[in-house]
């Protein structure tokens, strides 16, 4: 199927190109989106009737993205979920997720912006692509964690394996000193018993003699 292109489609062209495409991309995705027609002569000749106007719209929002975008490269975005002991996260964080942490700090995102090849489904540091503007792109990290306190040992450099082991020779390390501590106080109680031994010994003796 033919269509002409209403704005620069990654991999297929630029504003106004003709371009051949399968049926069902251009009428699941392409044509409900506004970003072609069909390539009838009218939709051409009406393309170029129009063409002025829609370079200078499209500049026009290519420059509103751009300023969004000097804003928003780069940020990072916490994200808190349920997980398990190893990471797996009870759920998925979605488009739909990224593009509301990033509206709730201020940036005005839509989960079709967001470009996820699949679902995240683990706690850690993930960077995703947001396409703000057909020929404007940035990277922004979610930072997936169970607690603003994991979020933030995850952001200075500490992955969930890492955080894991430490808890776990924490917890080795309590369970040591509280078997020390037993065991000090187990042969402070045989010291003692040893020495009303000692101290009753010459008593008893007297009795004897």
């Amino acid at each position: 199927m033919q269509v002409i292109l209403l704005e620069r489609v990654a991999k297929l062209g630029q504003m106004g190109d003709v371009v051949d495409v399968k049926s069902g991309f251009a009428r699941n995705f392409l044509l409900p989106q506004g970003k072609a027609l069909s390539a009838s002569q009218a939709n051409i000749d009406n393309f170029e009737a129009q063409k002025a106007q829609l370079e200078a719209r499209n500049l026009e929002t290519k420059k509103e993205a751009e300023a969004l975008a000097a804003k928003l490269d780069g940020q990072q975005f916490v994200v808190i979920r349920s997980a398990s002991d190893a990471g797996a996260l009870y759920g998925s964080v979605t488009p739909r997720d990224a593009a509301d942490v990033t509206t709730e700090a201020g940036f005005t995102v839509d989960k079709k912006q967001v470009a996820l090849k699949a679902p995240i489904k683990d706690l850690g540091l993930h960077s995703v692509h947001v396409v703000l503007h057909p020929e404007v792109e940035v990277e922004i990290e979610l930072n997936v964690a169970r607690s603003i306190e994991e979020a933030e040992l995850q952001a200075s450099g500490k992955s969930i394996q890492e955080l894991a082991a430490e808890a776990e020779a924490e917890a080795e390390f309590e369970i040591g000193e509280l078997f020390d501590d037993i065991g000090a106080a187990a042969s402070e109680d045989d010291d003692l018993a040893e020495a009303v031994e000692e101290e009753a010994a010459p008593a008893e003796a007297e009795k004897e003699d």
